[in-house]
C-alpha cells in the first residue's frame, strides 16, 4: 500500500513529545477522577487544532478538567459563563476610549487565551454564539475592521447541559460542525465517586490545583512537536477510502435527515491520525477510525423525529454503520 503523508518533516523529538502528552493523563488524575476518555479527546483536539463540545450534567468536573489540562500543559485558560445578556464584545473584546490620550484602544476579551471554557454555550443568543465562529475557524477576531490573531495553541471547550433545555438556544448545524469532537462526560462510577468524596474529606480544594500536586508535564513546544509528528503519520489509500465509506453510509441511513459532510470525513481522518500516533504507531489502521468515530461524528448527524421517538440515538446509528461498512484488510 502506498502511503499518503504530508511533506513536512517532523522536528524535535516525537518520542519525548508523546511521553509528555501521555503523562498528562496521570497528572490530571490528581485533580479529576475517572475521566480518561475526555482527557484523551481534549489532547486529540489540541493535536488536530480543533475544538471540543463537552456535554454532561452539572457537577461532573467539566471546568476542573479544563483547568487541570491547562495547568498540566502550562497554558493560559479563561472561562466565560454564557448567559442570555452576554454580548459578542464580552467575548471578543472591544475598543475603549482613553480620555487621557483622546484615542480608542483595543481591550482584549477572554477569547485571547489558549484554552477557553465556554460554559453553557447554548444559554446565550445566536448573535453571541456566532462571535466564536471566526475565532474557532480563522483563529482571529475582527474588531472595527482590524483582524487580531489569537494565541497558539487555541482551543474552545464549550459545555452543554443535556437535561435542561428551557431558555436555551440550540447551536445551529453550521456551528456544531465547527467542533472537532463532541465528548460526553458521564456521571462517575460508584467507586470513582467514593474516591472524589475521600479526596474532599482529606482537604482537596478544586480551586488550588498546585496544592493538589498538578504540575506542568508538557509544554506548547511538546505540543508543536507532536503536531508535526502527527502530520507525518502514514495514511494508506485503503484507510482514506474506509473513512469516506463510513461517512457516505450515514447519508444513506433511513434514521437520519442529515448525514456526515465532507468536512466531517476530513475531521475523522485527522482524529484517527492523531489517535494512531498517540498509541505509538506511525500509520493509521481501521481500529483508529472506529475508536474516534463516535466523538467525531455524533454531533454532525441529525435524527429523523420518528427515529428519535423509537429510541434511536446518534451513537447507535454510527455503531450500526461501523458494523456494516466493510473493513479494509
Amino acid at each position: 500500500m502506498d502511503p499518503t503523508t504530508d511533506n513536512a518533516a517532523p522536528t524535535g523529538d516525537p518520542a519525548a513529545a508523546r511521553a509528555a502528552l501521555e503523562a498528562l493523563r496521570a497528572e490530571i488524575a490528581k485533580a479529576v477522577v475517572g475521566q480518561d476518555p475526555a482527557v484523551t479527546g481534549l489532547v486529540v483536539a489540541l493535536l488536530c487544532r480543533g475544538h471540543v463540545l463537552l456535554e454532561g450534567v452539572p457537577g461532573v468536573a467539566k471546568t476542573l478538567l479544563i483547568r487541570s489540562l491547562a495547568a498540566a500543559l502550562e497554558l493560559d485558560t479563561k472561562r466565560v459563563q454564557f448567559t442570555p445578556d452576554l454580548m459578542p464584545s464580552d467575548v471578543t473584546g472591544s475598543l475603549v476610549y482613553d480620555a487621557r490620550t483622546a484615542e480608542f484602544s483595543f481591550q482584549p476579551g477572554p477569547v485571547f487565551t489558549n484554552l477557553l471554557l465556554a460554559d453553557e454555550i447554548n444559554r446565550t443568543p445566536p448573535k453571541t454564539q456566532s462571535s466564536l465562529l471566526e475565532a474557532m475557524e480563522e483563529r482571529q477576531v475582527t474588531v472595527d475592521g482590524t483582524p487580531r490573531a489569537l494565541p497558539d495553541p487555541f482551543l474552545v471547550a464549550a459545555t452543554q447541559n443535556p437535561v435542561e433545555y428551557e431558555g436555551t438556544y440550540p447551536l445551529p448545524e453550521a456551528q456544531l460542525d465547527r467542533f472537532l469532537l463532541k465528548l460526553t462526560i458521564p456521571l462517575p462510577s460508584r467507586q470513582d465517586e467514593i474516591d472524589v468524596l475521600t479526596r474532599h474529606a482529606q482537604g482537596f480544594d478544586p480551586r488550588d490545583l498546585r496544592a493538589a500536586g498538578v504540575r506542568p508535564v508538557a509544554t506548547a513546544a511538546d505540543l508543536e512537536a507532536a503536531r508535526r509528528a502527527v502530520a507525518a503519520t502514514t495514511v494508506f489509500p485503503e484507510i482514506t477510502a474506509y473513512v469516506v465509506d463510513v461517512c457516505r453510509a450515514t447519508r444513506e441511513s433511513p434514521s437520519l435527515t442529515l448525514g456526515v459532510s465532507p468536512r466531517g470525513a476530513t475531521a475523522l481522518l485527522a482524529t484517527a491520525r492523531a489517535w494512531a500516533w498517540l498509541t505509538g504507531r506511525d500509520y493509521v489502521i481501521p481500529d483508529d477510525v472506529k475508536a474516534l468515530a463516535l466523538p467525531t461524528l455524533r454531533h454532525r448527524i441529525q435524527l429523523r423525529p420518528e427515529a428519535e421517538m423509537e429510541g434511536v440515538t446518534a451513537d447507535s446509528v454510527i455503531n450500526a454503520v461501523l458494523s456494516h461498512v466493510p473493513v479494509p484488510r
